[in-house]
C-alpha cells in the first residue's frame, strides 16, 4: 500500500517555540483521517506542513511522493484541496459569481475568473455538480445561498483540480444541524474521487464512516494515532482534552459526553490544594 503523507520525527518551532514535538505520522492509501484536539494543541501547523506552507525545524516530511527539501511546493499545493469556514473572507468576491463560476475558479486555485475557462472546464463544473447532488444550485448566484449550501460549493470548487488529498478544516462550523448533515453527506461522494480526506474538527460525532483513522494531538505531540475504533477511547481522548470524558457509539458515529462527577472532583481536588 502506498503512503499519502508521511512524517518522520518531524517537529517545528516558531519563535524560538517548540509548536510540534517529534511527529511520526502516516496516511496510507485509501486512509481518511480525523485530526482532533484542543485549540493550540498543533492541527493547523500540521496542515500547514501538509501543505507546504510551513517547513519543518527538522525531521523529515514526505507528502504524495514529494520529499520536502527537493521538490517545488507550490507545484505540489495544485494536488491539495483545502476547504475551511475562514474562506468565507472572500465573500464579497464570491457573491458576484455563480454557483459554477466558484466551481470553476477551483482549476485555477483563484478566487474570481481572470483566465480563459474552456468548455470542457464548464463540462467538468456541471458534472461535479451532478455527482455532489447539488445541480439544483446550477445558474445561482452565491449571494442567494445558504451557509451549508455555500460550504457545498467550496467542497466542489477543491474538487474541480482532481486534488488527491483534500483538506477539510472544520467544514461545519457556523452551520446548523440539518446543514452540517448535508455536508458530512457528501463525504461519501468526496471519496469515491481516489480523494484523501484530512478532516479536522472539534466535534467527533462528525466522524462518519468514511474516516477510517484518527490522530489526537495535544500539545505538539500525538497522543495516539490509528483506526478510529483503537484511538477513539475514554482514555486517550480524556488524555488529549485534559478532562474526563466518555464515548459512546450510535449507528457507527462517535459521540462525546463529559463525565460530570469526575470533572467535580478534579476541580474539588484542584482547590483544596490551592
Amino acid at each position: 500500500m502506498g503512503k499519502i503523507v508521511t512524517f518522520k520525527d518531524v517537529s517545528w518551532r516558531r519563535n524560538g517555540q517548540e509548536i510540534l514535538r517529534q511527529i511520526d505520522w502516516e496516511v496510507k492509501e485509501n486512509e481518511h483521517w480525523a485530526i482532533l484536539g484542543l485549540n493550540g494543541s498543533g492541527k493547523t501547523s500540521l496542515l500547514n506542513i501538509v501543505t507546504g506552507y510551513n517547513f519543518p525545524s527538522s525531521g523529515h516530511v514526505n507528502v504524495l511522493g514529494n520529499e520536502f527539501g527537493r521538490t517545488n511546493l507550490p507545484e505540489l499545493r495544485k494536488e491539495i484541496g483545502y476547504v475551511s469556514s475562514s474562506l468565507e473572507r472572500f465573500s464579497q468576491i464570491l457573491e458576484r459569481e455563480t454557483v459554477e463560476e466558484i466551481v470553476v475558479s477551483g482549476k485555477f486555485a483563484s478566487f474570481g475568473l481572470y483566465e480563459k475557462v474552456s468548455n470542457e472546464d464548464w463540462e467538468k463544473a456541471d458534472a461535479l455538480l451532478a455527482a455532489l447532488r447539488l445541480d439544483y444550485l446550477s445558474g445561482k448566484s452565491y449571494n442567494l445561498l445558504s451557509q451549508g449550501e455555500r460550504r457545498r460549493v467550496l467542497i466542489a470548487r477543491a474538487l474541480m483540480s482532481d486534488p488527491k488529498i483534500l483538506i477539510l478544516d472544520e467544514p461545519c462550523t457556523g452551520l446548523d444541524v440539518f446543514s452540517r448533515e448535508e455536508v458530512l453527506f457528501l463525504m461519501n461522494e468526496i471519496v469515491q474521487n481516489n480523494c484523501h480526506v484530512l478532516y479536522v474538527t472539534h466535534h467527533i460525532e462528525e466522524i462518519v464512516d468514511v474516516i477510517s483513522h484518527v490522530v489526537l494531538l495535544r500539545d505538539g505531540k500525538i497522543v495516539a494515532s490509528g483506526p478510529k475504533q483503537d484511538v477513539l477511547t475514554d482514555e486517550l481522548l480524556s488524555e488529549a482534552y485534559k478532562m474526563p470524558v466518555k464515548i459512546r457509539w450510535e449507528e457507527n458515529r462517535p459521540w462525546l459526553t463529559i463525565q460530570k462527577n469526575l470533572e467535580m472532583t478534579k476541580l474539588h481536588h484542584i482547590k483544596t490544594l490551592r
